[in-house]
């Protein structure tokens, strides 16, 4: 284990060094800097295998291991066949919507450095489900053939112009044009940068929306459903019912939150920055979040939001969590951070 620790200490110091010579490059724009690790990953070609640690099944989806990419960060799916090299044992990839959008105007993405945390409003730029669904056609994805060494998700979401009542008219066009390349298909209904999504998490409209796209999908697809940190526990006992009664195979947890608490005091400054806050202040919110959800449903819980470290992933599953996903983590920390998830499934007792 020794050994495993000291490569591993030396790919995060690696990372470091590499992530700083980024930030120089991009004058410390963190938009920028995404852009250049996606289009750097975009030409890598796949590899025919995953991670296996501790291999799960899951909806009827074997996950070579337990940690996957979350969504947001490979929002077109433009570099699908890199994760893999990673680590991870699947990757969530998106959100799309069904037609293309620019997203919210810039800045919209800024890094707090000092409380390991990044505040976003992206407001799911994208460029459309068609061109997602053309891209993995030309890397031959299709569902259930771990084409490129995972299983993949899709998150789906509301185009901005659409209006809620025809939401599920809107998520249902971009199920149709992906199905046939997702492993599983997420259903975004959290995200803070979408005016009203987050409305479509109340029993009603969810049960609608999630009955329809799981009426809809080809059969042994499974539909997850993302859910925010902020709900209220008189709201999410009845929006899990709502889940559970529509057929999904599974929950999310979480989505950014809109608190702002736990911010160092050099970022507090950012604090009034509208949008979702991800990272290290999530971290006990979120699992608190997901022990609620465990408690509260039979269904498998997808654990996300502040893994910054493999004990934070430890106590997510010892909270329930049957999965993890990192998005912030991964940024601040690299490859290294997979690795030690990794290790500590590997080696439960060290």
């Amino acid at each position: 284990m020794s050994s495993v620790r000291a490569s591993t200490r030396a790919m995060r110091g690696a990372y470091h060094v590499a992530r700083a010579g980024m930030f120089r490059y991009a004058g410390g724009d963190p938009e920028k800097i995404h852009e250049l690790l996606v289009d750097s990953l975009a030409g890598l070609a796949p590899v025919d295998h995953a991670a296996e640690v501790d291999p799960v099944t899951i909806a009827g989806i074997r996950f070579p291991n337990r940690v996957g990419l979350a969504a947001g960060l490979d929002k077109d799916g433009r570099a699908a066949a890199a994760w893999t090299r990673f680590g991870f044992g699947f990757a969530e990839l998106g959100t799309v919507t069904a037609s293309g959008q620019p997203g919210n105007d810039r800045p919209r993405l800024f890094r707090l450095k000092k409380s390991q945390a990044i505040i976003n409003r992206m407001g799911f730029n994208n460029r459309g489900a068609a061109a997602m669904a053309a891209h993995l056609a030309a890397l031959g994805v299709s569902r259930g053939t771990n084409r490129l060494g995972i299983p993949l998700g899709i998150s789906i979401g509301k185009t901005k112009v659409v209006p809620l009542e025809e939401a599920a008219e809107d998520y249902l066009a971009s199920l149709e044009v992906l199905a046939p390349h997702a492993d599983y298909i997420a259903v975004n209904v959290s995200s803070p940068n979408t005016p009203g999504l987050r409305d479509l998490q109340s029993a009603d409209d969810l049960s609608a929306l999630v009955g329809t796209l799981v009426a809809h999908a080809p059969d042994a697809l499974p539909v997850f459903v993302k859910l925010a940190p902020d709900l209220f526990a008189d709201v999410l006992t009845p929006t899990l019912r709502a889940i559970e009664d529509s057929g999904a195979a599974g929950v999310i947890a979480t989505n950014t939150t809109l608190g702002r608490e736990g911010l160092h005091r050099a970022d507090r400054g950012a604090a009034g920055e509208s949008g979702g806050l991800s990272g290290r202040p999530l971290t006990g919110r979120a699992l608190r979040f997901v022990e609620s959800v465990a408690r509260a449903t039979d269904l498998p819980v997808m654990g996300v939001g502040g893994i910054m470290s493999p004990g934070d992933a430890g106590r997510m599953f010892d909270a329930g969590a049957h999965l993890v996903q990192l998005y912030t983590g991964f940024i601040y920390e690299g490859p290294a951070l997979v690795r030690g998830i990794n290790d500590i499934r590997r080696h439960p007792a060290a």
